[in-house]
């Protein structure tokens, strides 16, 4: 059998052009080139925001943005890294800071600076309605916010790209602790568990289970998923 051939295609990472294979990621396209990742890199899945990336494609003048665990290298694509962006982040104590207009506006005064652009909701890697939950967020509705928001993993690219400056998420999170500890009611099962906990109820089997050894650890994790696996 005739082995698949690999076309490879050039890539310019800050403005160096190597040679990767066809279909790769932009971060496997970079440790291809023989770049190593120390920062701008962490769960490689999705869902942690480390790998914000700034790209533009050939013949096209704009700029675009993604996560480099996700996007796949195109033909003559041009790439830069933003592992981290110097967002404004407000300082405060969340016992104190208190759920309402007036305290969420002199932590993020630039909120009412929102001009209804929707470039944040654009530039989300996570398709997020993001102008809508900023909206939410001059409006009052917090509970909106936090059921709008609570898929973000804060990579920064809402606020690279926001004509206002405004850091969407960042104002999100500090409404979704807000949210957390001032508005949602303790969970009774919870207080609960952690009573038994306490008292010791769960002491036994977790002696027992750190005597065991690793092997048989991971054949009842197996046997679990496999379960699980059954009953869908």
């Amino acid at each position: 059998m005739q082995n698949d051939i690999i076309t490879p295609i050039p890539v310019n990472v800050m403005g160096k052009t190597y040679e990767v294979p066809q279909g790769l990621t932009i971060m496997k396209a970079l440790e291809y080139s023989g770049y190593r990742l120390t920062r701008g890199c962490g769960c490689r899945g999705g869902v942690c925001g480390a790998c914000a990336t700034i790209y533009r494609k050939k013949g096209d003048y704009r700029l675009q943005v993604g996560l480099a665990c996700q996007t796949v290298v195109e033909p003559d694509i041009y790439v830069l890294q933003l592992p981290f962006f110097p967002a404004n982040k407000a300082l405060y104590d969340i016992g104190r800071a208190v759920p309402d207009a007036q305290n969420i506006r002199k932590l993020y005064p630039e909120l009412l600076r929102c001009m209804g652009c929707n470039t944040c909701t654009k530039s989300c890697p996570m398709d997020l309605e993001v102008m809508n939950f900023v909206s939410a967020a001059i409006a009052g509705d917090y509970h909106r916010v936090v059921e709008r928001s609570i898929e973000c993993v804060a990579c920064g690219l809402c606020a690279a790209r926001c004509p206002a400056e405004l850091a969407p998420f960042n104002i999100a999170l500090l409404i979704r602790r807000m949210v957390g500890r001032h508005l949602v009611q303790p969970s009774a099962q919870l207080a609960e568990r952690l009573e038994e906990i306490k008292s010791g109820k769960y002491e036994k089997e977790l002696q027992e289970l750190k005597n065991t050894e690793k092997s048989e650890i991971e054949k009842r994790y197996q046997e679990l998923q496999a379960t699980k696996g059954a009953s869908v």
